[in-house]
């Protein structure tokens, strides 16, 4: 590949790198982490770039943001694939595969529209993680099992 046709995306000094997020979900992995923009920090974000391993992916840097596991363990079901790689003085200091929390709070909405959650009231939904193998979810408040595919973001 010669240099023209490698993509540029300049390094960090201090921040966060998400790697590997399936392409196409950047932007649903900024608004799982509440990320707008809004707080000042340079935000990269590059959209199907070309991966070895995938085919194209999804890269976001936040510079001068160090997110913690809590906050980006709340993208397995969104980016199950995904590195966390902690930057300091452009050093690469922590790198972490993301991994799936017993719960998930306020991100999906719970499918069944009988639920408390969807009710209008000020109740965030709680998605319980019953098997993180097969990945069996369960809303705390309705107590309907969930696949992935019936979550609503």
């Amino acid at each position: 590949m010669s240099d023209t046709s490698q993509l540029l995306v300049r390094r960090i000094k201090d921040g966060t790198v998400i790697d590997h997020i399936e392409a196409g979900k950047a932007l649903l992995v900024l608004r799982a982490l509440s990320i707008t923009g809004k707080e000042g920090n340079v935000i990269t974000v590059a959209l199907n770039v070309p991966s070895s391993k995938h085919g194209k992916k999804d890269i976001i840097k936040v510079e001068n943001r160090f997110l913690e596991t809590s906050e980006t363990n709340k993208l397995a079901l969104i980016a199950p694939r995904a590195t966390i790689n902690i930057i300091r003085d452009y050093k690469l200091i922590e790198k972490r595969k993301i991994q799936l929390p017993d719960s998930i709070v306020g991100i999906f909405k719970c499918p069944n529209l009988k639920c408390i959650t969807n009710s209008g009231e000020e109740i965030r939904s709680t998605i319980d993680v019953i098997d993180k193998e097969k990945v069996v979810l369960k809303c705390r408040y309705c107590a309907r099992t969930l696949s992935i595919d019936e979550l609503v973001f």
